[in-house]
């Protein structure tokens, strides 16, 4: 058993499902609501608990109702919130969803009203036990100070960067992490019409990290450190009915792979059945017991 920390966001979600998505200006009626906990990194430590880790999330909640729903159901699922930055002031992120039956494709507002997790905050943990640090890419100018602080001072622990929005700056971070995780929205942004591309020119400049880029339906490539490529294609369930948190599934079974000692191919397989599974239901539970 690995433990595991993971610096990033997690929200409060209200999800919305609908028959179809709806054209502006519409009026519809939803078929389901639900509440949940979302959050990119929260979302992985909870599918890495089912993996068989120690998982520990950072991050900073509110001091209300919906701050602690968002705490109890982290801890309900395994993940530690010791580390958290507790404030008394603002209110919990919220992703609002439209989830559309017909597709299981989803559709995020997402509102935010806390300050980010910084580095002072990161330099006071005890990583002395840590395996893996897990970073959701954002707040750059503080997440850079942090890999950089986390290379010098534990230079032993793998470091995994998750790079999901094209968010200005991010690039600079490439170069401190073992592991670099991208996703088809950010390689489109930058011009990129198949992950291939995307990961040989990443790798001109970050050749010490293994990359990976998810591409939805057409699966994943991986392009490791040594210069080898691999590719799986997407293992699509029967029916999609909920693609919320494949991206961060993968992510999850990714660093599992590392940890259980799984070659490159082996992994991406893994990461793309467990992705899959997901997108076969709603939410995280049992999700693991229900892949080989």
């Amino acid at each position: 058993m690995a433990q595991i920390l993971g610096i990033g966001n997690a929200t409060l979600d209200i999800i919305h499902a609908v028959d179809s998505y709806p054209r502006e200006n519409d009026e519809v009626r939803c078929t389901a609501r639900t509440i949940g906990r979302g959050g990119n990194a929260a979302n992985s430590l909870v599918v890495l608990n089912q993996l068989g880790h120690a998982c520990s999330w950072a991050g900073v909640v509110a001091n209300t109702a919906e701050g602690r729903f968002v705490r109890d159901d982290l801890e309900s699922n395994g993940v530690d919130t010791t580390a958290c930055r507790l404030l008394d002031s603002g209110s919990m992120p919220v992703s609002t969803i439209l989830l559309n039956s017909a597709s299981g494709s989803r559709t995020i507002v997402h509102y935010r009203d806390l300050p980010e997790y910084t580095c002072a905050e990161f330099e006071l943990l005890d990583l002395k036990s840590c395996d893996w640090l897990h970073f959701e890419g954002r707040n750059i100018e503080q997440l850079e100070l942090m890999l950089r602080w986390a290379h010098t001072q534990f230079p032993s622990i793998h470091r995994s960067l998750e790079i999901e929005k094209p968010r200005q700056g991010i690039e600079a971070l490439f170069g401190l992490a073992d592991v670099l995780l991208f996703s088809r929205v950010y390689a489109n942004h930058q011009g990129y019409d198949a992950p291939e591309e995307l990961l040989r020119y990443v790798r001109g400049c970050s050749p010490q990290a293994d990359l990976y880029c998810t591409w939805g339906e057409q699966g994943a490539v991986a392009l490791d450190r040594l210069g080898r490529v691999s590719r799986q294609p997407a293992i699509v369930p029967r029916r999609v009915i909920d693609t919320l948190g494949a991206g961060d599934t993968f992510n999850a079974a990714v660093i599992h792979g590392y940890l259980a000692g799984l070659d490159t191919a082996s992994l991406l397989r893994q990461a793309c059945a467990l992705a899959g599974k997901k997108c076969s239901q709603t939410g995280f539970a049992g999700l693991v017991q229900a892949v080989s």
